[in-house]
């Protein structure tokens, strides 16, 4: 695939871009304060809208199931997630906004389509924030204290349940569970599942010496096993396998030259890629032996 330049005209340090599910928009989010909204479906990218409403950096974007119409979330600096919705060709519209954060909004992510529209924020105040969208109302965000400092990072766990695929036949498919993991200032990643209308933790993970910046779930296909991809200041990455019996396990990759900021699974969850620090991604698989190796690798000048 050929690499393709898009200039975002954003003023100052673009942090985060997505595209949407079907790869048609991209979602740029910068210092500047604004987000961007651009058509990259067909050889021309078009800018087609700007979201002003954060009043410091925004940190991360990320689009919604498409089932719930033209929906993005954008976290900042600024304390605030805005939850933001096309209600006319090229027109955003606030539809939640949530200022009850204590510091920086770090993290992102929207639970599988499965379960609704449901977005969870991750803060430099220790805590996580579950958004519910429920009878045409946003609910009192559920509040999850995780630690004394900062959370960087969060994932949710895919809705499909380990070894759907293997026990297909069988009658007594367990229905999923909520499940999130979140990466921390104090080392650690935790999981949390909702248990009795009410988020508990249920395992925590050590492996690396400084923070936590990165954390994500696997995709999961109905194999056997969960997989969680970690990456850390300490300039490791660690995957984590659950295997039938509910333990985990991690397994570090070789150590890499920079701080390691960003981690992020294919569609079915067989590559992960690898952003650090020195502007390189490597693209890693696992082969049959167990042991995951590069298979690519991408540097931006």
């Amino acid at each position: 695939m050929a690499q393709v330049n898009l200039d975002t005209h954003h003023e100052d340090m673009v942090h985060d871009a997505q595209f949407d599910y079907y790869g048609k928009y991209l979602a740029t989010c910068s210092s500047d304060r604004l987000i961007k909204i651009f058509d990259v479906g067909g050889d021309n990218h078009v800018h087609l809208a700007d979201l002003r409403g954060h009043e410091g950096p925004v940190w991360q974007v990320a689009w919604a199931h498409p089932k719930f119409g033209k929906i993005l979330a954008s976290a900042s600096y600024d304390r605030k997630v805005i939850i933001w919705k096309e209600t006319n060709n090229n027109q955003w519209s606030i539809i939640h906004q949530y200022s009850g954060h204590e510091l920086s909004v770090n993290s992102i992510s929207w639970a599988p389509h499965e379960f609704g529209l449901c977005l969870a924020c991750a803060s430099s105040d220790g805590t996580v924030s579950i958004h519910n969208f429920k009878d045409n109302v946003w609910e009192q965000p559920q509040k999850i204290t995780v630690s004394q400092i900062g959370v960087n990072s969060i994932s949710w766990a895919p809705a499909s349940t380990p070894a759907s695929l293997v026990n297909a036949t069988q009658q007594s498919i367990p229905a999923p569970v909520k499940r999130i993991v979140t990466g921390a200032c104090d080392n650690l990643i935790r999981i949390f599942k909702f248990s009795e209308d009410k988020w508990v933790l249920e395992k925590q993970l050590e492996e690396h010496k400084d923070w936590v910046r990165d954390v994500a779930w696997a995709p999961n296909i109905g194999l056997p096993t969960s997989k969680i991809a970690s990456c850390s200041q300490d300039r490791t990455v660690v995957i984590w396998t659950q295997d039938e019996a509910g333990n985990w396990s991690g397994k570090p990759l070789p150590k890499f030259d920079d701080i390691v900021w960003r981690v992020n699974w294919s569609v079915i969850g067989h590559i992960l890629a690898v952003s650090c620090g020195d502007n390189q991604v490597t693209l890693w698989k696992e082969g049959l032996d167990s042991e995951w190796k590069p298979v690519s690798q991408i540097e931006n000048n």
